[in-house]
């Protein structure tokens, strides 16, 4: 899209004072896919990074969705702090708006506070997991959701690359998340062993 710094926010997401900064702890740590001017490591404590929405769309379809990440309830989780350009801070909250609550679905905005490597504490836009929302997945054993994702493919790709590129993110950065290393091996072994009465 082209970036105009008069597009409209949308009024759930008000336009903040000062700098916008955004909290990536999946797709928007290797594709954030607005113009931003600093992006450094973070963590927020609160919630834990887990593929538990489901994706009737991006990576999955009405038939077979897929699994994609959201924020749950409890622990912590790095990720990186976005900070947006100043100038287009209205049309990059209505970009943001449209991927995450409206292009996908079950997420819910949130403002955190996110620690950066430096020491600052600044609060931060993310989108958390709707627990109330139907696409929330819930609680799923490793291997229930590596058998989704190693089938599941929709408009934007495979679950599979989806999964793949949020781990090489991860470590590129450094990051421990054993769940998500746990789920890549899982996903990896089915894919070696392809089994066509996958229950997903």
């Amino acid at each position: 899209m082209l970036w105009s710094e008069h597009a409209a926010a949308p009024p759930a997401l008000p336009v903040p004072d000062g700098d916008l900064w955004v909290f990536g702890y999946g797709s928007l740590m290797w594709d954030p896919g607005f113009p931003h001017d600093a992006i450094v490591p973070a963590e927020i404590e609160g919630y834990s990074r887990a593929f538990c929405v489901r994706s009737h769309g991006h990576r999955g379809s009405p038939v077979r969705p897929g699994l994609v990440v959201g924020l749950q309830p409890g622990g912590r989780c790095r990720g990186l702090a976005i900070r947006a350009e100043a100038r287009h801070k209205a049309s990059i909250l209505d970009y943001l708006w449209r991927r995450e609550m409206t292009l996908a679905d079950g997420y819910a905005p949130q403002r955190v506070v996110a620690r950066l490597d430096d020491g600052r504490t600044i609060r931060a836009l993310t989108f958390v997991a709707d627990l109330e929302h139907e696409a929330y997945a819930g609680a799923l054993s490793v291997e229930q959701a590596a058998r989704r994702i190693a089938t599941a493919e929709g408009q934007r790709g495979t679950n599979r690359d989806y999964l793949a590129r949020t781990l090489a993110r991860l470590t590129e950065l450094g990051i421990q998340d054993p769940g998500l290393t746990a789920l890549g091996e899982a996903v990896v072994a089915l894919a070696c062993r392809p089994d066509p009465q996958f229950p997903c």
